[in-house]
Protein backbone atom coordinates (compact mmCIF):
# COMPACT_ATOMS: atom_id res chain seq x y z
CA UNK A 1 0.00 0.00 0.00
CA UNK A 2 1.38 3.25 -0.90
CA UNK A 3 2.29 5.97 1.46
CA UNK A 4 -0.13 8.61 1.52
CA UNK A 5 1.63 12.10 0.13
CA UNK A 6 0.33 15.24 1.80
CA UNK A 7 0.15 18.94 0.09
CA UNK A 8 -1.87 21.12 1.69
CA UNK A 9 -1.47 22.09 5.74
CA UNK A 10 -2.47 25.27 7.69
CA UNK A 11 0.48 27.44 9.47
CA UNK A 12 -1.85 28.28 12.31
CA UNK A 13 -3.83 25.42 14.01
CA UNK A 14 -6.55 25.58 16.53
CA UNK A 15 -6.22 23.83 19.81
CA UNK A 16 -9.78 22.60 20.14
CA UNK A 17 -8.70 18.64 21.92
CA UNK A 18 -6.11 18.11 23.72
CA UNK A 19 -4.20 14.88 25.54
CA UNK A 20 -2.78 15.19 28.68
CA UNK A 21 -0.81 12.65 29.77
CA UNK A 22 2.07 13.35 32.25
CA UNK A 23 4.43 11.48 34.84
CA UNK A 24 5.83 14.44 35.54
CA UNK A 25 3.50 17.23 37.04
CA UNK A 26 5.37 20.27 37.53
CA UNK A 27 3.76 23.25 36.01
CA UNK A 28 0.48 20.99 35.06
CA UNK A 29 -1.56 24.16 37.09
CA UNK A 30 -0.11 26.64 34.84
CA UNK A 31 -0.63 24.45 31.62
CA UNK A 32 -3.95 23.69 32.33
CA UNK A 33 -4.87 27.09 33.50
CA UNK A 34 -3.31 28.58 30.62
CA UNK A 35 -4.68 25.82 28.19
CA UNK A 36 -8.56 27.14 29.08
CA UNK A 37 -7.56 30.51 28.88
CA UNK A 38 -6.27 30.83 25.84
CA UNK A 39 -8.07 28.27 24.15
CA UNK A 40 -11.97 28.45 24.91
CA UNK A 41 -14.00 25.66 24.45
CA UNK A 42 -10.71 23.24 24.60
CA UNK A 43 -11.53 19.83 25.38
CA UNK A 44 -8.80 17.77 27.70
CA UNK A 45 -8.48 14.31 27.42
CA UNK A 46 -6.34 12.69 30.43
CA UNK A 47 -6.16 9.54 32.91
CA UNK A 48 -5.00 8.17 35.75
CA UNK A 49 -3.24 10.56 38.08
CA UNK A 50 -2.93 13.19 35.47
CA UNK A 51 -6.67 13.24 35.49
CA UNK A 52 -7.33 13.17 39.03
CA UNK A 53 -4.80 16.37 39.27
CA UNK A 54 -6.56 17.76 36.91
CA UNK A 55 -9.73 17.65 38.84
CA UNK A 56 -8.20 19.24 41.51
CA UNK A 57 -6.95 21.94 39.82
CA UNK A 58 -10.05 22.53 38.09
CA UNK A 59 -12.65 21.84 40.76
CA UNK A 60 -15.74 22.17 40.02
CA UNK A 61 -14.81 23.82 36.20
CA UNK A 62 -13.69 20.44 35.80
CA UNK A 63 -17.39 18.62 34.51
CA UNK A 64 -17.16 20.77 31.12
CA UNK A 65 -13.75 20.25 29.42
CA UNK A 66 -12.64 17.14 31.32
CA UNK A 67 -12.69 13.98 29.78
CA UNK A 68 -11.28 10.74 31.08
CA UNK A 69 -9.78 9.06 28.18
CA UNK A 70 -11.52 5.65 29.10
CA UNK A 71 -14.80 7.31 29.05
CA UNK A 72 -13.85 8.10 25.97
CA UNK A 73 -12.68 4.79 24.69
CA UNK A 74 -14.76 2.97 26.51
CA UNK A 75 -12.06 0.41 28.03
CA UNK A 76 -11.03 1.07 31.22
CA UNK A 77 -7.38 1.10 32.34
CA UNK A 78 -5.02 -1.98 32.62
CA UNK A 79 -3.82 -2.62 36.02
CA UNK A 80 -0.97 -1.10 36.48
CA UNK A 81 -1.58 1.29 34.15
CA UNK A 82 0.02 -0.73 31.42
CA UNK A 83 -2.51 0.48 28.84
CA UNK A 84 -4.34 4.02 28.76
CA UNK A 85 -4.32 5.39 25.42
CA UNK A 86 -3.03 2.69 22.86
CA UNK A 87 -6.81 2.82 21.64
CA UNK A 88 -7.56 2.66 17.42
CA UNK A 89 -10.06 5.98 18.18
CA UNK A 90 -7.00 7.70 20.37
CA UNK A 91 -4.89 7.18 17.52
CA UNK A 92 -7.18 7.91 14.25
CA UNK A 93 -7.16 11.61 15.85
CA UNK A 94 -3.22 11.47 16.32
CA UNK A 95 -2.49 10.40 12.83
CA UNK A 96 -5.38 11.23 10.40
CA UNK A 97 -3.70 13.83 8.15
CA UNK A 98 -5.28 17.67 7.48
CA UNK A 99 -7.30 17.62 4.03
CA UNK A 100 -7.86 13.89 3.70
CA UNK A 101 -11.70 12.96 3.12
CA UNK A 102 -10.87 9.65 3.74
CA UNK A 103 -9.23 9.65 7.12
CA UNK A 104 -12.14 12.53 8.05
CA UNK A 105 -14.40 9.50 7.34
CA UNK A 106 -12.65 7.04 9.39
CA UNK A 107 -13.06 9.38 11.79
CA UNK A 108 -16.90 10.08 11.81
CA UNK A 109 -17.01 6.49 11.34
CA UNK A 110 -15.97 5.92 14.57
CA UNK A 111 -16.86 9.35 16.42
CA UNK A 112 -12.99 9.86 16.92
CA UNK A 113 -11.85 13.09 17.60
CA UNK A 114 -9.23 14.98 16.06
CA UNK A 115 -7.01 15.71 18.81
CA UNK A 116 -4.55 19.02 18.16
CA UNK A 117 -2.27 18.59 20.93
CA UNK A 118 -0.39 16.35 23.24
CA UNK A 119 1.00 16.89 26.39
CA UNK A 120 2.87 13.79 27.53
CA UNK A 121 6.27 13.19 29.82
CA UNK A 122 7.95 9.40 30.12
CA UNK A 123 8.75 7.38 33.13
CA UNK A 124 11.91 7.98 34.64
CA UNK A 125 13.88 5.15 33.02
CA UNK A 126 17.02 6.68 33.46
CA UNK A 127 17.04 7.62 36.91
CA UNK A 128 15.59 4.25 38.13
CA UNK A 129 18.23 1.93 35.85
CA UNK A 130 21.00 4.14 36.99
CA UNK A 131 20.72 3.90 40.83
CA UNK A 132 21.20 0.63 42.87
CA UNK A 133 18.21 -1.35 42.73
CA UNK A 134 16.68 -4.41 41.28
CA UNK A 135 15.97 -5.29 37.32
CA UNK A 136 12.15 -5.38 38.16
CA UNK A 137 11.96 -1.52 39.30
CA UNK A 138 13.52 -0.68 36.15
CA UNK A 139 11.70 -2.61 33.93
CA UNK A 140 8.59 -1.65 35.65
CA UNK A 141 9.47 1.85 34.61
CA UNK A 142 10.28 1.33 30.83
CA UNK A 143 6.81 3.58 29.17
CA UNK A 144 5.28 2.16 26.62
CA UNK A 145 2.14 4.29 25.71
CA UNK A 146 3.90 7.58 26.04
CA UNK A 147 6.46 7.47 23.17
CA UNK A 148 3.89 5.94 21.10
CA UNK A 149 1.59 8.83 21.27
CA UNK A 150 4.36 11.53 21.68
CA UNK A 151 5.66 10.07 18.68
CA UNK A 152 2.51 9.77 16.40
CA UNK A 153 1.54 13.22 17.52
CA UNK A 154 5.13 14.28 15.95
CA UNK A 155 5.14 12.05 13.19
CA UNK A 156 1.97 14.32 12.33
CA UNK A 157 3.27 17.60 13.21
CA UNK A 158 1.61 18.68 9.74
CA UNK A 159 -1.63 18.99 12.44
CA UNK A 160 -0.73 18.11 15.81
CA UNK A 161 1.13 19.68 18.22
CA UNK A 162 3.31 17.04 20.95
CA UNK A 163 4.58 18.44 23.86
CA UNK A 164 6.92 16.61 25.70
CA UNK A 165 8.73 18.89 27.66
CA UNK A 166 7.04 21.24 31.05
CA UNK A 167 9.71 23.62 30.46
CA UNK A 168 7.95 24.53 26.46
CA UNK A 169 4.82 25.19 29.07
CA UNK A 170 5.24 28.75 28.79
CA UNK A 171 6.59 29.64 25.31
CA UNK A 172 3.34 27.31 24.06
CA UNK A 173 1.10 29.15 25.91
CA UNK A 174 2.83 32.75 24.96
CA UNK A 175 2.02 31.45 21.46
CA UNK A 176 -1.49 30.26 22.13
CA UNK A 177 -2.20 33.56 23.99
CA UNK A 178 -0.49 35.73 21.18
CA UNK A 179 -2.69 33.97 17.81
CA UNK A 180 -6.16 33.30 20.10
CA UNK A 181 -5.83 29.65 20.94
CA UNK A 182 -3.64 28.16 17.36
CA UNK A 183 0.22 27.33 17.58
CA UNK A 184 2.16 27.40 14.14
CA UNK A 185 3.28 24.86 11.85
CA UNK A 186 7.17 25.87 12.79
CA UNK A 187 6.01 25.44 16.44
CA UNK A 188 5.21 22.03 15.91
CA UNK A 189 7.75 21.06 13.92
CA UNK A 190 10.58 22.20 16.34
CA UNK A 191 8.40 20.56 18.96
CA UNK A 192 8.58 17.36 17.01
CA UNK A 193 11.81 17.06 16.86
CA UNK A 194 12.52 17.75 20.07
CA UNK A 195 10.33 14.32 20.85
CA UNK A 196 11.89 12.32 18.31
CA UNK A 197 15.30 13.50 20.09
CA UNK A 198 13.71 12.53 23.37
CA UNK A 199 12.49 9.15 22.89
CA UNK A 200 15.67 8.05 21.10
CA UNK A 201 17.54 9.01 23.69
CA UNK A 202 15.05 6.72 26.00
CA UNK A 203 15.17 3.99 24.01
CA UNK A 204 19.25 4.28 24.43
CA UNK A 205 19.08 3.92 27.98
CA UNK A 206 16.63 0.84 27.92
CA UNK A 207 19.11 -1.08 25.74
CA UNK A 208 22.20 -0.01 27.06
CA UNK A 209 20.19 -1.13 30.28
CA UNK A 210 19.51 -4.45 29.31
CA UNK A 211 23.43 -4.75 27.78
CA UNK A 212 24.57 -4.30 31.36
CA UNK A 213 22.17 -5.99 33.51
CA UNK A 214 20.74 -8.96 31.77
CA UNK A 215 22.96 -10.96 33.53
CA UNK A 216 21.23 -10.47 36.93
CA UNK A 217 18.12 -11.95 35.52
CA UNK A 218 18.59 -15.44 37.42
CA UNK A 219 18.92 -13.65 40.68
CA UNK A 220 15.95 -11.16 39.93
CA UNK A 221 12.79 -13.49 39.18
CA UNK A 222 11.54 -17.05 40.06
CA UNK A 223 12.05 -19.06 36.71
CA UNK A 224 10.44 -22.23 35.70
Amino acid sequence: MPFNSVSRVDDLVQVRNAIVSVYDKGGLETLARGLLEACPGVRLYSTGGTLAALRGILGPGAAGCLVAVEDYTGQPEMKGGLVKTLDWRIYLGLLSEPYDPDHEADRSRLGAVAFDLVVGNLYPFGAVSSAPGPFEAARQNVDIGGPCMLRAAAKNFLRVAAVCDPGDYPAILGELRRTGGRLGLATRARLAGKVFETTSRYDAAIAAFLERRTGDLPGEYEVR
